[in-house]
């Protein structure tokens, strides 16, 4: 089985979200099996700006699902979207 690189938009609830914070969350909180490539910024509008959360987790059934729910139960998260998956080679 190999690797596959999710790409998630992470949401806050509001522009005074503190987005430091909500990284050092997912940082501390990574199921296991599940490795962080990249967390990044960016800017929506009016202020808003995005989380995007690169990990890395094994080929099979249910594999992004446990850090879709860890970082949904963040504190300040309104909602998450799962916008690339691709197997690494």
């Amino acid at each position: 089985m190999g690797e596959v690189l999710t790409t998630m938009k992470i949401m806050p609830d509001s522009p005074d979200i503190d987005l430091e914070a909500i990284k050092e969350t997912i940082k501390s909180s990574m199921p296991e099996g599940a490795e962080i490539h990249d967390i990044a910024e960016e800017p929506i509008a009016f202020g808003l700006v995005a989380i995007i959360l690169n990990f890395i987790t094994e080929d099979g059934e249910g594999g992004s699902e446990a850090v879709e729910e860890m970082v949904q139960a963040i504190e300040g998260v309104a909602s998450i979207e799962i916008t690339g998956v691709g197997r690494l080679m």
